[in-house]
């Protein structure tokens, strides 16, 4: 991919949130792009870090593991935050755990058990988030909402995660999701108060950024229109 073309791209995307952010009257600062860099070399995402974007989402563990040790060596690596947005399997957990500072996609219990008993001692405690499955899609993960209480209690008694909000993947035909989640995210807030980190909502993708920041998401995950169409 051309540098100045993915450079471009990203700066247009930023411009988008920032008017996203106004038009919804918050702060730009606020809302976190994190750039969906999945299937897409570890050279682009250098040459975003260099320009100041932060936060990388990959989907897929082995892919990402690569990428995080090409990219070790690099000026601006310390800086990189790097989200797991895949669906997890259990033997999967440690490689995440070690490797990951947010993971986006924890839905059941046991999950969220192995993560914490696996994050090392000598990182931070591992930021989470829940992924709920707001239109109870077959073809979707997470967790129902009436299945987030038990989960949340259970999140909260452990000690290596910090837990940090919800994450959606809306169904396609669904207008009110985000109006839904936001709530359900405010609910939550209210009944949690001892929650001292509750701060994320991720939701929204490159064709419905500017909606979810309406409806109050804090982060958008963005990839087709950063690094262009997948293969």
């Amino acid at each position: 991919m051309d540098k100045q073309y993915l450079i471009d791209n990203w700066q247009r995307v930023h411009a988008q949130v920032v008017a996203a952010c106004e038009q919804a009257d918050s702060h730009a600062e606020q809302v976190t792009l994190l750039a969906v860099s999945k299937t897409k070399p570890a050279q682009t995402i250098a040459t975003l870090a260099q320009q100041g974007q932060r936060h990388f989402g990959e989907n897929y563990l082995q892919e990402a593991l690569e990428k995080i040790n090409e990219l070790q060596s690099q000026p601006d690596a310390e800086h990189i935050v790097w989200h797991y947005i895949g669906s997890i399997q259990r033997n999967k957990t440690r490689d995440i755990a070690e490797h990951f500072d947010w993971v986006q996609t924890v839905e059941r219990g046991i999950i969220a058990k192995r993560l914490n008993d696996q994050r090392p001692e000598d990182l931070p405690p591992l930021n989470v988030l829940v992924q709920v499955n707001i239109d109870d899609e077959d073809s979707k993960s997470g967790c129902l909402p009436a299945e987030l209480p038990e989960l949340i209690s259970a999140i909260k008694s452990y000690e290596r995660l910090i837990l940090r909000g919800l994450m959606i993947i809306p169904a396609k035909a669904d207008t009110n999701a985000f109006a839904r989640t936001q709530q359900l995210f405010e609910d939550i807030k209210d009944k949690h108060p001892d929650l001292a980190h509750w701060d994320t909502l991720s939701m929204g993708m490159s064709g419905d950024m500017a909606d979810a920041i309406a409806h109050g998401s804090t982060m958008v995950r963005v990839g087709t229109a950063i690094f262009g169409s997948r293969e």
